[in-house]
């Protein structure tokens, strides 16, 4: 664990200025969207990937693609259909009849930001495939090895509607994606300002905001590692994820009723690293109690596998995670 003073008031500002500048670049795209523009922004900081649901088109790629431009990097798009195969995703060694040698192709999972739109409708071998690269950050074709660039950030969708032909992540892969954020329509006045951009042309307007360079996005991955975790911290957020699988500290009525199975010690590490974030994001050099509540509900709801009782009663995962934050003493 760091010592308390590896992060200076220096680089606390610079962390604040950075992310402020994704900020405005954001606001010229997509309009409210809040809770997925702090997910968003968590995540690359985190140097983790995202899962987005929602119904179509509410901004996931508008969103991946302005992330992209903030930060300099380059973007790719993955349409998941059924035919898609892994050499599609990671690449593949082309014949050159000229010189009668092969020649590596990298496919468009080599990228800074990738958009892996429609999981659900890919094969489970082309997952396996993309989670490989997520999970190793390299790719391997024809026996040779080829690392992703960095950083390297997947942002996968579901769609929750026409589920036929779909194959549905497994929770054990789900789980390898740091957050997973469910997006829900715009506010009437949100929905108005979408129109009023698209009227007087400032959708496609040429972004002017000040962008970040790759080396800027390294540095603040490298500065969330210094945010300072307290011993009683740690025990605090081990205890909510014990909390999850039925074995902390407390018991929440009815859990076992509600819950088939709990987070992993992944969903600690990544509990703990997205409170780091958002500590570093609000300029502090030390976790609190409120920055592993934050974004709870992003870490923790694609980690908790509820029962068939609970589908059944339509308990939502967000339900499950807040009884056992409001459970858990706060140190």
């Amino acid at each position: 664990m760091p010592p308390r003073d590896t992060l200076t008031s220096r680089d606390l500002h610079r962390a604040v200025a950075l992310t402020e500048r994704i900020g405005r670049v954001f606001d010229q795209r997509v309009v409210g969207q809040a809770g997925l523009r702090t997910s968003l922004v968590t995540a690359l900081m985190c140097g983790g990937h995202i899962l987005l649901e929602s119904v179509p088109g509410l901004a996931k790629t508008t969103a991946a693609q302005t992330l992209a431009h903030a930060v300099s990097g380059s973007f790719h798009r993955i349409q998941c259909t059924p035919d898609l195969m892994p050499s599609d995703i990671v690449g593949t060694q082309v014949f050159n009849y000229g010189t009668s040698t092969f020649t590596t192709q990298l496919g468009p999972v080599h990228a800074n930001v990738v958009l892996l739109d429609e999981i659900n409708r890919s094969s489970a071998k082309t997952q396996s495939a993309m989670l490989e690269a997520m999970q190793e950050k390299q790719t391997t074709i024809a026996g040779e090895l080829h690392p992703v660039p960095t950083p390297f950030m997947v942002l996968a969708t579901q769609n929750p509607i026409e589920e036929e032909g779909t194959h549905v992540l497994p929770e054990a892969q789900m789980d390898r994606f740091l957050l997973k954020e469910v997006l829900d329509y715009p506010e009437p006045a949100e929905e108005v300002e979408i129109l009023d951009r698209i009227s007087d042309g400032r959708m496609t307007r040429p972004l002017d905001a000040d962008r970040l360079t790759l080396d800027e996005v390294r540095w603040l991955q490298a500065r969330v590692d210094e945010v300072y975790v307290d011993a009683s911290i740690r025990r605090y957020v081990v205890d909510l994820v014990a909390t999850t699988r039925g074995r902390g500290p407390v018991q929440v009525p009815g859990h076992d009723r509600l819950v088939r199975m709990g987070a992993s010690p992944r969903g600690s590490i990544a509990l703990m690293r997205v409170a780091q974030a958002v500590a570093l994001r609000d300029g502090r050099s030390h976790v609190t109690p409120d920055d592993v509540r934050a974004l709870r509900h992003a870490v923790l709801r694609h980690r908790v596998v509820r029962t068939f009782d609970a589908l059944a009663d339509d308990v939502t995962p967000e339900s499950i995670v807040d009884a056992v934050f409001d459970a858990v003493p706060v140190p």
